[in-house]
């Protein structure tokens, strides 16, 4: 009989910004016709060639945030769509799906609650007004290394900035202006941080700096038709899952504001009997915190054919 607490039970999961690379996709867009269709409906619906931006750069406008977001959700969905491709019917399906800050609307595609063509411009739309927040009331990040979290809560009170991102039980990212900022890297400094390392983004994502472009999301949220999800969503905002339209809406429309719950999103899957995460990005970066969080499980990220065909082989 087979041993119960070895079945794998999965989570779906979808990367950030940051994440962007020129080339993403290329080989996918080569050498998977479900892929290929998925780049091609992402020109179709933004109405310019984001997929030769993708291939060919050039590298600065890649890292424009209204061309970033989309185009990282696009090569999410389209290694998704190879991954079910190549396994077909023995594709798992998950029992969670989940993304970090950007990611999250991914997971709501892949989720069911959102239709590609609606997140890929609702997420166009969101990078277009971060990049107009950022300039109106300029900041940043920076992530803090070895504090736990009462600690950097701390620190962010003090300093006037908010904690952004709860990623691991000792990677902490905090977002504000820059002068206060500046203070909050200090004042971690001298409360023990191993490491403070500023980001090089461009503005103070989820953070109250972020208001404006948060309130600019609501007209486009509202013109879009959002479903139940097919499996349970699970929310930066919270780390709980998402079981309905109107969590996910409110979810959709709280989100740029608030910290990503990132740590107690695993934490939560991971209690409710997940045991094996599968990445769908451009980089490694969510399967590694994962393991940092919860060295029993699995993690693995799949980037390219090459990867699926492995992870495919290996019996994933």
């Amino acid at each position: 009989m087979a041993d119960i607490a070895r079945t794998p039970v999965y989570s779906y999961i979808f990367p950030g910004q940051g994440t962007q690379k020129v080339g993403m996709g290329r080989s996918l867009y080569e050498r998977s016709p479900a892929a290929r269709e998925i780049f091609g409906e992402a020109d179709d619906s933004l109405g310019i060639h984001l997929s030769k931006l993708m291939f060919e750069g050039p590298a600065e406008d890649l890292q424009d945030t209204a061309h970033a977001q989309p185009a990282i959700m696009t090569v999410c969905i389209a290694i998704w769509k190879a991954w079910q491709e190549f396994l077909g019917p023995q594709a798992p399906e998950p029992a969670a799906v989940a993304g970090h800050s950007l990611g999250e609307y991914t997971s709501m595609v892949v989720g069911g609650v959102l239709d590609f063509r609606d997140g890929i411009r609702l997420v166009r739309e969101r990078g277009r007004l971060m990049h107009e927040a950022s300039e109106t009331h300029p900041g940043s990040m920076a992530a803090i290394i070895g504090l736990d979290e009462y600690d950097v809560a701390q620190v962010a009170l003090d300093a006037g900035v908010e904690m952004a991102n709860i990623n691991s039980d000792d990677q902490i990212v905090v977002s504000g202006d820059k002068m206060a900022l500046a203070r909050a890297m200090d004042l971690a400094s001298a409360r023990g941080a191993k490491k403070v390392v500023p980001l090089a983004v461009s503005g103070a994502f989820h953070s109250r700096l972020m208001a404006e472009a948060q309130e600019g999301l609501i007209d486009a949220i509202d013109n879009i038709r959002l479903h139940d999800p097919k499996c349970p969503v699970i929310a930066n905002s919270t780390g709980t899952a998402i079981v309905n339209s109107e969590q996910a809406r409110h979810e959709l429309l709280t989100g740029l504001c608030h910290c990503v719950m990132w740590k107690h999103s695993v934490r939560y899957m991971v209690d409710s009997g997940v045991n094996r995460f599968v990445e769908f990005g451009p980089a490694r970066v969510l399967s590694s915190l994962i393991r940092r969080i919860d060295p029993d499980v699995e993690a693995l990220t799949l980037s390219d054919p090459d990867s699926i065909r492995k992870a495919g082989s290996d019996g994933c």
